[in-house]
């Protein structure tokens, strides 16, 4: 096949455990780049915590894109123009936002510089078995100021790409589906690890957000070779005419995908670029 975009998710996929991008990954990005070929990171990430990783892949360079909030926005790394935003209305996400009072979880929405919370002290989670405090480890990714505002669907004013909400792996498991019933068939409502649940569009995932921006550029699906490890990114696995799981990835995305790569933590992407390139 011919190679014209890589996407990439981020955490898990990109970034290996220490939340970096190893020196052969990145030189295999860049010299793909180089190459002409289209560089895309996808993630659930807002825009603004992936900037530095586009930076440090030399994106702005190459006209690379960033598909953001599990597809609800993409923006071009160069120009700052963004190519497709399509968003939960005011409406929608002051729904979600009190229905969230029922639960035992966090919730994060962001607006501009800010992250606001309900509770900036007592947001303590199990990730790989250590207690982490949510809010910070998600405001210091993006740069965010945090706010702590009681009534977040009170406060809310204006539509919204996307609400995200933490919890203990187990408590989302057996409360996911309660958490989404009311939204079902009017919203995307998707893990994107065992303890992140989030509310987006309807429609709203990585490989929509793709097809409405590459066919304008001339890169088909076919062209595109994709990689990911989390159940949300199932759709581009399958959308991409070359979808690879890493070898962490969740077992139904390594169903879905055309080859099975090494870990994040072993330079998967490089190994297989190194192979398809």
């Amino acid at each position: 096949m011919t190679i014209k975009a890589i996407v990439l998710d981020i955490d898990g996929t990109l970034l290996n455990d220490q939340k970096e991008i190893t020196p052969a990954t990145k030189a295999m990005l860049i010299r793909a780049q180089e190459e002409g070929i289209k560089l895309i990171l996808a993630s659930g990430r807002p825009t603004a915590s992936m900037l530095n990783f586009a930076e440090e892949l030399e994106m702005k360079k190459h006209h690379g894109l960033l598909v953001s909030y599990n597809g609800a926005k993409v923006i071009d790394c160069q120009t700052s123009d963004e190519l497709f935003n399509q968003s939960m209305t005011l409406e929608e996400g002051k729904a979600v936002l009190e229905h969230m009072k029922k639960f035992d979880v966090k919730v994060m929405i962001d607006k501009d510089d800010y992250m606001y919370v309900n509770d900036v002290y007592n947001c303590d989670i199990t990730y790989k078995g250590s207690k982490i405090n949510i809010i910070e480890y998600e405001s210091r990714g993006g740069n965010y100021k945090l706010c702590e505002i009681i009534d977040l669907a009170a406060f809310l004013d204006s539509s919204i790409s996307k609400i995200l909400t933490a919890g203990e792996p187990e408590y989302l498991a057996e409360h996911h589906q309660e958490m989404m019933a009311p939204f079902k068939d009017s919203l995307n409502c998707v893990f994107t690890a065992d303890f992140y649940f989030e509310f987006t569009a309807q429609g709203i995932d990585k490989a929509k957000a793709l097809d409405t921006v590459l066919k304008p550029l001339g890169i088909a699906a076919e062209d595109v070779a994709a990689f990911g490890d989390g159940h949300n990114d199932i759709t581009l696995i399958r959308y991409a005419g070359k979808g690879v799981a890493m070898d962490n990835a969740v077992p139904e995305l390594k169903a879905a995908a055309d080859h099975v790569t090494l870990s994040h933590n072993e330079d998967g992407i490089a190994h297989m670029l190194n192979q398809m390139l």
